[in-house]
């Protein structure tokens, strides 16, 4: 319950306020499906991730975010490009990278933040509902493809 009041009026402050962002978020991909967060404070799924915090690049953010989210250490990310959106209530420019995994490691999550995490197969995500970042990156892959 918290974390949804504080999403609210970081929402409202967001809008009010105009404060652009700056987030990283890691597409966790084992063979073709991918990995799937869903936070306490949101209805939407999204990657692992989040704010990029004042001197830190974006490759460290993503990869405190996976380790803070799910419990993975992660030595390296590949880069996959950035999207500047307009998502809840605020400009936000989101680097995107991309883990390749084997197999899916024993996920670590709190569930005070994040309470659901899923393996989500390419047939399957239109069933979901992706956050704007979110959704803004698999839109950007298909239209390289």
């Amino acid at each position: 319950m918290i974390y949804r009041l504080a999403f609210l009026f970081a929402r409202v402050w967001w809008r009010v306020g105009r404060i652009p962002h700056e987030g990283a978020l890691v597409a966790t991909y084992v063979g073709d499906d991918v990995l799937l967060l869903r936070a306490s404070y949101r209805r939407s799924w999204n990657f692992p991730g989040g704010g990029v915090q004042h001197l830190e690049k974006p490759e460290q953010a993503a990869r405190r975010e996976v380790q803070e989210e799910i419990g993975l250490l992660v030595p390296t990310l590949k880069p996959k490009g950035n999207i500047v959106g307009y998502w809840e209530g605020r400009r936000d420019s989101v680097h995107y990278f991309e883990l390749r995994l084997d197999q899916l490691p024993v996920l670590h999550i709190d569930h005070r933040e994040i309470v659901e995490a899923r393996l989500v197969s390419p047939e399957d995500l239109s069933h979901f509902k992706l956050t704007g970042a979110t959704a803004a990156y698999f839109k950007a892959q298909k239209e390289a493809a």
